[in-house]
């Protein structure tokens, strides 16, 4: 096959994230294309075995993948609440392979996963057409530990590793490095190294020696033929993102702060960069959102490269400090991973419904520049971008990715330092020195940036409004209106150096598909199906300048996005006389291609 895809789901206890992690990375070691989609509930722990605690984990592997896959070819149910939820959900072909464990399908069992009957897969009308494979997980496990000296409790913990092997052993996946991952997964956890190993090798070779009555799959090695040769690695969106910034303050030749608090599921990038101290990384976890952004504010102001990282009931509270930014005209860099909302709303679901709380949620007429990454391998390039324009423009910067992105992992190309664009942040000239004023600005109408400890360039920088001549306070009518506009203009002319939008697919079609964010690999799968065209935008604030002429090629424009319609409202007001379709789903999953075509092709 040149495509799979393989859907592990149980309890939240079970370990399902960490044997797709495991699967996803061995896949990536030989070659495929990988896409994934952690699944997983908000509460903390569910009660055990029930429909609200089930989580799930789905990888698509092979050449040519843009999603995690519509369905799935095989899945792995680890208890009858996980095998309810992949069938109600139809997560699977009508000729999937459904393994389950048969140990976890008793009285109480079902009882808790809420099922009127003793049969569940006749209860669940499985097609006949599903290859079932039932296996009795829990008790190989506890029979392969019997001399292990665990305790039941702990030899139940490695039921996944027992279903992983068997997973090795249907795709022809070498043993050899799937132990070496293990290892490393458990190098600070030495212990566990020797039974886990053991329930993998185990679980291999229950599938070679009993000879299951199911075909195993070879999935063509084919994708790496896609690709340029260099380093390859399985990457997640949130540390890719975090690596961005690492990278872009090393090329700046800036100390990288972060300023930020703890909230779902952004917290892995303040995780990933508290350990980065080798990489000259000060972070802090502040006690609060507004302390987060307001220390930052404080390291942009001193000559550092400054970010904050949250969701989007974090982005709401930093909102009034990141309007002082706008008016002290600082580079900060605020990164939004964007959840389901409102209020707490699905923690640990998707939406990409901050839009318009970046472009406009502050008070007064305050722009920043907004960029939205695409994929979790490129939260790499977007969060590097996003600190380029920062620290050359003196604006802050609100790059949007979302929980899809961020827990979602992708192949990524490791590239050279000096691969990437140069990054020459703004500064002040030399002969300003002892007369500095602040309120100067350069050709691009982009203000000067002195900082504590530049002997000469003393000077204020304020929250209030300034006069446009001298940088002091100003209550001014027709100065106000004056700043208001240089403002607006400084990030205006940032469409100059940006790239234009590119069209995908048939760019002779009629019809234009067009996203923005992290919808793009299911654009693009449906725009493939479709034979459309696609336009995706990163650039969403300024809007890359052909955005008029693309749009108005096409006869039929449909905008596709995971709200109730933020970003074709934007493009009505920005790109007005457009006829523009709109195409939105709001249920904290990422789209399905299947319903982008039935769609888009009536």
């Amino acid at each position: 096959m040149q495509q799979v895809v393989v859907r592990f789901c149980g309890d939240s206890g079970d370990g399902m994230q960490l044997t797709g992690n495991l699967f996803s990375s061995l896949s990536a070691i030989l070659g495929h294309e990988i896409s994934t989609l952690p699944d997983f509930p908000a509460e903390i722990r569910a009660p055990q075995g029930t429909i609200g605690g089930v989580s799930g984990f789905q990888v698509a592997l092979g050449s040519g993948i843009y999603t995690p896959g519509d369905k799935a070819d095989v899945i792995v149910a680890m208890n009858a609440a996980a095998l309810k939820v992949s069938a109600m959900s139809k997560h699977y072909h009508e000729h999937a392979i459904l393994i389950v464990d048969t140990d976890s399908l008793t009285g109480k069992d079902l009882e808790k996963a809420q099922y009127k009957t003793n049969n569940p897969f006749t209860e669940l009308g499985i097609p006949e057409s599903v290859q079932i494979v039932p296996v009795a997980l829990t008790t190989l496990t506890k029979e392969a530990l019997k001399d292990s000296g665990l305790d039941n409790k702990s030899m139940l913990k490695s039921r996944n590793m027992f279903a992983l092997g068997l997973i090795c052993w249907l795709f022809y996946l070498p043993m050899d490095e799937a132990i070496h991952l293990l290892e490393d997964k458990f190098k600070k956890k030495p212990a566990l190294i020797e039974p886990n190993t053991k329930v993998m090798v185990d679980g291999y070779n229950y599938g070679q020696n009993l000879a299951l009555s199911v075909n195993q799959i070879r999935v063509e090695e084919s994708g790496s033929k896609n690709h340029e040769s260099g380093r390859y690695t399985s990457i997640a969106g949130n540390k890719a993102t975090a690596w961005g910034l690492i990278a872009a303050a090393e090329k700046a030749g800036k100390h990288l702060f972060l300023g930020s608090y703890p909230i779902t599921p952004a917290t892995d990038i303040l995780h990933e960069l508290a350990s980065r101290k080798d990489m000259n990384v000060m972070a802090i976890q502040a006690e609060d959102e507004i302390a987060g952004v307001c220390t930052a504010i404080g390291a942009a102001f001193a000559g550092d490269l400054a970010c904050t990282t949250t969701s989007g009931p974090g982005l709401s509270l930093k909102s009034e400090a990141i309007g002082l930014a706008v008016m002290a005209e600082l580079p900060l860099v605020v990164v939004d991973v964007q959840r389901g909302g409102p209020s707490t709303g699905l923690p640990t679901k998707t939406e990409q419904t901050d839009l318009l709380q970046a472009l406009y949620g502050r008070n007064g007429e305050c722009p920043a520049v907004v960029l939205a990454a695409s994929s979790s391998a490129n939260c790499f390039d977007f969060a590097y971008e996003a600190c380029k324009i920062a620290l050359e423009n003196m604006t802050p910067v609100i790059l949007l990715t979302d929980t899809y992105l961020a827990n979602g992992t992708a192949l990524w190309r490791i590239p050279k330092l000096a691969e990437l664009p140069a990054i020459k942040p703004q500064s002040v000239p030399e002969e300003l020195k002892g007369h500095f004023n602040p309120a100067l600005r350069d050709e691009r109408g982009v203000r000067y940036w002195a900082f504590p400890g530049m002997e000469g360039f003393e000077h204020r920088n304020i929250g209030l409004e300034r006069d446009a001549e001298r940088g002091t306070i100003s209550t001014n009518p027709e100065n106000h209106e004056k700043m208001v506009r240089a403002r607006q203009a400084k990030i205006a002319q940032i469409a100059n150096v940006i790239p234009d939008v590119q069209v995908q697919g048939n760019a002779k079609s009629g019809t234009l598909l067009v996203g923005w964010g992290s919808t793009e690999g299911h654009l693009h799968a449906a725009a493939n199906e479709l034979n459309c065209a696609l336009a995706q935008f990163n650039y969403i604030h300024p809007l890359p300048k052909n955005t008029r002429e693309v749009l108005s090629r096409y006869k039929r424009v449909i905008v596709c996005e995971l709200n109730t319609g933020q970003f074709a409202n934007y493009l009505r007001s920005q790109v007005p006389g457009i006829a523009i379709e709109q195409y939105n789903e709001i249920q904290g999953q990422p789209f399905a291609v299947e319903r982008i075509v039935k769609y888009a092709g009536k």
